[in-house]
């Protein structure tokens, strides 16, 4: 049985994507007690970071870090979390999660049991993140 077939990454529309190119894609998600957090999703379905050549990788943490830069330059977090995990849904993909003193879970993980109730949801308006990604990135050729 092919391990894509069900798989909810491959199942989503990079069309619907705030940033793509050839390789990967940027989109939004929300974390409940947390708000918004980026996902940067590789197109092919591959679990491991070790599966792409070394261009691929390069690239990929490229888009990975300019999200970060452009999360931190918009919002100004508290402190940015990157994360590529991969075992409940083992398509590679990346979090980019800006965290705040007052999100549900802080200063643990975002996995972890909620110490509060949430803050404040710190949000990116689509517009101007999409705008900024546009700006920041070049997609590859």
């Amino acid at each position: 049985m092919r391990d894509d077939i069900d798989c909810p990454l491959c199942a989503l529309d990079p069309a619907a994507a705030l940033w793509s190119d050839r390789y990967c894609y940027v989109i939004r998600a929300e974390i409940a007690g947390l708000g918004d957090v980026y996902r940067v999703i590789w197109r092919g379905h591959i679990k491991e970071m070790s599966d792409l050549g070394a261009a691929e990788r390069e690239h990929l943490l490229t888009v990975v870090l300019r999200v970060e830069m452009i999360v931190r330059r918009l919002l100004k977090p508290t402190k940015m979390n990157i994360a590529s995990l991969g075992n409940q849904v083992p398509h590679l993909h990346w979090h980019v999660i800006p965290r705040f003193a007052d999100d549900a879970f802080f200063p643990d993980s975002i996995w972890s049991v909620p110490r509060r109730s949430p803050g404040t949801r710190h949000q990116i308006a689509p517009d101007a993140l999409k705008e900024a990604l546009a700006r920041d990135l070049k997609p590859a050729s």
